[in-house]
């Protein structure tokens, strides 16, 4: 399926159903009294968050969706019936804004969150509700009230704990096939990835991250230059992100540390946050240099970047170094939790 990250629909609840005029009549009891039942409440729409969909793929031709209208009462004060509440499922990381305001309505993150979009009409009133000692055959009722309507953006932001990050051929999609069961395309030429892939990182029973592998970024991309730049909104939520550099081009003439400086720039270009997010260093390739080599060109590129953060030397496509790699990410996760676990404790010691 065509993976989609972007679309817009139009959402119409149901109107609440119109009350009536109606006076009972039955044998022997000429001066029964008004009974005019309610209308029925309008159908709402609830958009729901399913863990089977990664796409917003669905929502490319259907765009409009449209909940039942209450039914008109009716005499013997009985109500009209209500309209049917509808569901819409999508992704997970779905943030939901209105189209015309630009508010954010919502973010879906969780398996089962619900989030309602628009509100059913409210059923209006039966003559019954207005009968009093001074008017006692009151002909007055009140129509439903319409439901709200109005047109959604729906923006899908991938979840995962680990973003990667990296130019062209950077080795990225093949990383993510050689510590998961993910298997994005790879080849030998630039851009082989065109939208985002999740892979489920497995280190041990019961403990495992999501990495998420978007498409390269090269020079000039804030500009437009490239596909990277619209899919970087993907890693908004990622806690770590790996930035993957080819130590050794096919160009010789290119250098690896200005390749991590320049998307360090595209980065910071794109997000002030993003770009301040904890940034881990991965020399990849490193089977294509000879042994005696790998130790000195990775300090080199560590001193040319001043580099302070953490750094490893892998091969993603022999598998050299990836799962210790991944063990490392599993173990700085836990303790990311373990903190942000804390802190909430120390937010809900303080309210009590």
């Amino acid at each position: 399926m065509k993976f989609v990250d972007e679309a817009n629909i139009r959402v119409e609840a149901g109107n609440g159903g119109d009350g009536v005029a109606s006076f009972r009549r039955e044998k022997f009891i000429p001066f029964g009294g008004p009974d005019g039942g309610d209308g029925g409440r309008g159908g709402s729409i609830t958009l729901v968050a399913n863990s089977g969909l990664n796409t917003l793929a669905d929502f490319r031709f259907t765009t409009s969706f449209r909940a039942k209208h209450g039914g008109r009462g009716a005499g013997r004060q009985c109500t009209g019936r209500s309209g049917e509440d509808m569901l819409v499922p999508v992704p997970l990381g779905t943030v939901v804004r209105d189209a015309d305001t630009g508010e954010m309505i919502g973010d879906l993150t969780r398996v089962g969150d619900q989030l309602l979009v628009a509100h059913g009409g409210k059923g209006g009133l039966g003559n019954s509700h207005f009968k009093s000692s001074a008017n006692r055959a009151p002909r007055r009722f009140i129509p439903g009230t319409p439901g709200e309507h109005r047109t959604l953006q729906l923006e899908l932001q991938v979840l995962a704990d680990v973003g990667l990050l990296g130019l062209p051929n950077a080795g990225k999609s093949t990383l993510l096939r050689a510590v998961s069961q993910a298997r994005p395309k790879v080849a030998d030429y630039p851009f082989t990835t065109l939208h985002p892939h999740l892979g489920v990182v497995r280190v041990g029973p019961e403990r495992s991250f999501v990495m998420a592998d978007i498409p390269g970024l090269i020079e000039g991309a804030a500009e437009g230059a490239g596909l990277g730049i619209r899919f970087l909104k993907h890693l908004a939520r990622t806690r770590i992100l790996l930035h993957l550099v080819d130590v050794a081009p096919p160009d010789p003439e290119a250098d690896p540390v200005k390749a991590v400086k320049a998307l360090a720039a595209e980065l910071k270009k794109f997000s002030q946050e993003l770009a301040t997010r904890e940034r881990w260093l991965v020399l990849n390739k490193m089977d294509l240099l000879p042994s005696d080599e790998q130790e000195a060109l990775a300090r080199k590129i560590v001193k040319g970047l001043r580099w302070k953060g953490p750094v490893f030397s892998v091969s993603a496509a022999t598998g050299e170094g990836c799962q210790a790699l991944a063990a490392k990410l599993m173990e700085r996760l836990e303790a990311l939790h373990q903190v942000a676990d804390d802190e909430r404790a120390g937010s809900a010691g303080l309210e009590e």
